[in-house]
């Protein structure tokens, strides 16, 4: 029976027990969960907006492996790890750039775009055939509504295989395409990865937490769906309520949309002019995690109303950090080992479910 399975027969299942907590703060759990989940998932890296030109570049790390992502002269975007075959150095140190060639900084070798060898300075001569087939190792990457996937598994099901329909749900927004990634931050927090994954896939805490997000949108409407290796939720803005500077009657989103995706990845579309927003989560420790906000519009120069839904985002993403850094020190806590699903939470069920398969328990 597979995840998604299981969470349909799980949904009425009001007091099932959730994860242990030692699942939050066992070291030797993340361990497991770096070979058995990160290392073999899709992952998202950047957008396409970050290598418009041949020559374009930018690294990334997913599960602890250096990435390099760039556009080659023949316009075809590919992946590698950033690693110099000759001795494992690291091999771009650079976040992004423009480069003709690319460099080892150790013994000098360089490599053309598509990962091909173009020089080895110390392998002269007879030697010269030793080092003929040494290029670049290739990461599986895969683009899709001009977000760009890794996976380090080469056995792994295709992206647009393994979300179910997400992809041809999310292509409906007909703006995603005239947008480019804008801005990131990043933001370090004292708790276990999936603590903010279980906060994100429920909103039972909303009405406590989160008052200007109550405020604005309708949650007698709010829905959460499980979809195959995903789920949704979202809402309309309240007819009566004004929305920053945001004109509602002539905004191409009415609503907000907020999907996960398995298992570390949200994607939040919110009422206003053409936007998105990804929030990636990436464990440092086995009780410190590192989320990584990246905002998509259409330019970096941004309007009032633009610059009210990152304000609105913002606000709400700082309230969910110091609750999950609350839970966490109850995580560690004698007093309890598990908690409690309630009837609403079947999203978390989804996430427990397929955290507990993948680690093969």
């Amino acid at each position: 029976m597979t995840a998604y399975n299981k969470v349909q027969n799980a949904a009425n299942r009001t007091f099932e027990r959730t994860l242990t907590y030692d699942k939050y703060t066992d070291p030797k759990v993340l361990e497991k969960e770096m070979d058995l989940v990160f290392a073999k998932s899709w992952q998202l890296v950047g957008h396409v907006s970050q290598v418009e030109k041949a020559g374009d570049f930018f690294t990334a790390e997913v599960a602890g492996e250096p990435i390099i992502v760039n556009r080659c002269k023949d316009e075809v975007v590919r992946a590698f790890y950033n690693v110099c075959p000759h001795r494992a150095t690291k091999l771009e140190k650079s976040e992004a750039g423009n480069k003709k060639i690319l460099q080892c900084g150790y013994h000098g070798w360089t490599f053309k775009l598509d990962g091909q060898l173009n020089k080895a300075p110390n392998f002269r001569g007879e030697d010269e055939a030793c080092v003929k087939d040494a290029c670049l190792r290739s990461v599986r990457m895969e683009i899709l509504e001009s977000l760009i996937f890794v996976n380090l598994d080469d056995n792994a099901k295709p992206l647009s295989e393994s979300y179910g329909d997400f992809f041809e749900r999310l292509s409906k927004n007909t703006f995603l395409s005239e947008l480019k990634r804008t801005s990131q931050k990043t933001r370090t927090f004292k708790a276990n990865w999936k603590a903010f994954m279980d906060n994100y896939l429920e909103c039972d805490h909303c009405h406590v937490a989160h008052p200007s997000f109550v405020a604005a949108l309708d949650m007698n409407d709010y829905q959460i769906i499980t979809c195959e290796n995903y789920s949704m939720q979202g809402t309309v803005v309240k007819p009566d309520k004004k929305y920053g500077t945001v004109n509602l009657d002539e905004a191409e989103m009415q609503g907000g949309q907020f999907y996960w995706l398995w298992p570390n990845l949200m994607l939040t579309i919110y009422p206003g002019p053409g936007n998105m927003a990804t929030i990636q989560i990436i464990p440092i420790d086995h009780e410190t995690s590192m989320a990584v906000y990246t905002y998509y519009f259409r330019d970096e120069n941004l309007s009032q109303a633009e610059k009210d839904l990152v304000t609105f985002a913002e606000q709400v993403r700082s309230e969910d950090i110091e609750l999950v850094e609350l839970e966490q020190i109850g995580f560690r806590s004698r007093a309890f080992n598990k908690g409690r699903y309630s009837s609403s939470e079947k999203a978390i069920v989804q996430f427990h479910e397929m955290v507990l398969e993948a680690l093969n328990e």
